[in-house]
């Protein structure tokens, strides 16, 4: 199977064609030593560990280590990447200012006056945030947001940290898997030949099942797993109900989305919302959502203090400790360093692919392995793991791996609904269970700023990376029951048994 690389900018390795996965390959290997080993949460650990592994992969290049250069800025300014990022930081925005304005203080009011308790939390947060997730399209932005809100809230009743975070984490799989907007629905149907709903209606029986299944490990995990219960009281301020205005934000935002407007239309919309809300209710100052933090010394900050609306945002502090700051801020800046990493990272993973690695990996799949239908299906689900491991993005993982599923589908006439399927639930799930993955460390970034939000939460709290991988339910059931779809035929259809029609609407 050709790459379809042209020879002039194709990479060649010292090693083969294996080579070019050593600057992926370090990373996981560093990855996994530093968060899973020695239980370091540190983003900017992870950020020189690819800086790393992309210089040590330099010196197996071949020729000029010129091509080896501009293809990793070729990788890093590809839009699957940029799409995440984008995400990221409305999404982190729109969370940081409902935040401020008290939203946890109204979850928290919320679970005790209808009596949710630290047990039934995780369970509960799990359907909300797949409805969530599955509503706007981005399990990315789910999971920074739930993490942001949520979260903290689960945590001041008592439910377990890390039992509350695979339960968020399940919910954005949910949500990216079954979207007909989400960027991995739109993916798989387009590179395999199939129409977008037609995708999400046959789909939907698996991702049910895995629902179901996950839904119950919440129930039975939450009633032996439980965490420290916080004075409500002090969860945030109040504890009272007005927070829960913030419920009509992200309900915009999610028509908004709906009605077929971008994801960061639809989430602009929620940010100008929430803070119009939290103004005219007084949720919070106008300086808590953004302020520049000026010497007070300085003759222009005297004189805008006397503008009412400028003055507003304007705060004089002393001399050296000036700075900007309030939710627009920092819930933008608090993902500058997964932005590095996942440009980095994405870049790696194009190396990979210029250098032959990622076709060499569908080669042996496909002459070795898949010699028949059901081995065929299952190398599908393995392959698409095996590349999930590799690319923190699901989209780009999913970009990688389409043409070998297409290929290898269509050698056994496997209907293009299915093939869509195996490839978006496998995505979906695993890019949220590696302790590298995008979808889990967007939310990481989120939960890291929460010690500084609430003085209750405290470091101890939060959730090492690899530790939450076994508590991702959902994701693992997703992978389960494709792996027995596969060996069994559960939902098999050959392009005989339907006809699909090639995407119009991207």
């Amino acid at each position: 199977m050709s790459s379809g690389t042209d020879d002039s900018t194709a990479l060649r390795f010292y090693g083969g064609r294996a080579a070019s996965a050593i600057p992926i390959g370090f990373f996981i290997v560093w990855a996994i030593v530093q968060s899973g080993l020695l239980g370091i949460g540190d983003t900017n650990g992870l950020i020189v560990g690819i800086l790393v592994g992309l210089i040590v992969g330099m010196f197996f290049v071949r020729g000029s280590w010129k091509t080896y250069a501009d293809i990793l800025f070729d990788g890093m300014t590809q839009r699957v990447a940029a799409t995440a990022i984008v995400a990221w930081l409305w999404a982190g925005m729109f969370a940081e200012t409902i935040q401020v304005g008290g939203f946890v203080d109204g979850l928290v009011w919320a679970a005790e006056a209808v009596r949710v308790g630290a047990a039934l939390f995780p369970a509960i947060t799990f359907v909300l945030a797949a409805l969530l997730a599955t509503g706007i399209g981005t399990g990315y932005g789910t999971a920074i947001a739930f993490t942001a809100l949520v979260f903290p809230a689960g945590v001041a009743i008592g439910a377990s940290p890390v039992l509350l975070f695979g339960a968020i984490l399940s919910g954005a799989v949910f949500g990216d898997n079954l979207a007909p907007v989400s960027d991995t629905t739109i993916v798989s149907a387009v590179t395999q030949d199939a129409d977008i709903g037609g995708v999400v209606a046959s789909r939907f029986k698996y991702a049910i099942i895995a629902a179901v299944f996950a839904f119950v490990a919440y129930l039975i995990a939450g009633q032996s797993m439980r965490g420290t219960a916080v004075d409500a009281a002090s969860a945030g301020g109040s504890g009272t109900a007005l927070g829960l205005i913030h419920l009509a934000s992200i309900g915009i935002v999610i028509l908004t989305a709906v009605r077929g407007r971008h994801i960061v239309e639809a989430i602009s919309w929620g940010i100008v919302v929430s803070v119009a809300f939290n103004l005219a209710l007084g949720l919070s100052e106008a300086s808590a959502i953004l302020a520049f933090e000026a010497s007070e010394g300085s003759a222009l900050v005297r004189s805008i203090d006397a503008i009412p609306v400028l003055g507003a945002v304007v705060v004089p502090v002393e001399a050296g400790s000036t700075a900007v700051s309030g939710s627009l801020y920092t819930g933008a800046v608090g993902f500058f360093p997964l932005i590095v990493l996942v440009l980095l990272i994405v870049a790696a993973a194009q190396i990979m692919q210029r250098g032959g690695g990622f076709e060499a990996i569908q080669e042996f799949l496909l002459e070795r392995v898949a010699t028949t239908v059901r081995r065929a299906e299952t190398t599908m689900v393995l392959g698409t793991a095996l590349v999930n491991a590799m690319i923190t993005i699901n989209t780009a993982a999913e970009i990688a791996i389409a043409p070998y599923i297409r290929t290898l589908g269509r050698r056994f006439n496997i209907n293009g609904y299915r093939r869509a399927n195996i490839l978006d639930a496998n995505t979906s799930a695993l890019g949220y269970i590696f302790p590298w993955g995008g979808g889990l460390l967007a939310g990481y970034t989120a939960m890291q700023q929460l010690p500084q939000q609430y003085e209750w939460f405290t470091p101890a709290m939060l959730v090492n990376p690899a530790s939450v991988f076994p508590f991702v339910f959902h994701g693992w059931f997703l992978v389960a029951v494709f792996l027995l779809a596969a060996w069994t035929g559960y939902g098999r259809e050959y392009v005989s048994d339907r006809v699909s029609e090639e995407v119009s609407r991207v």
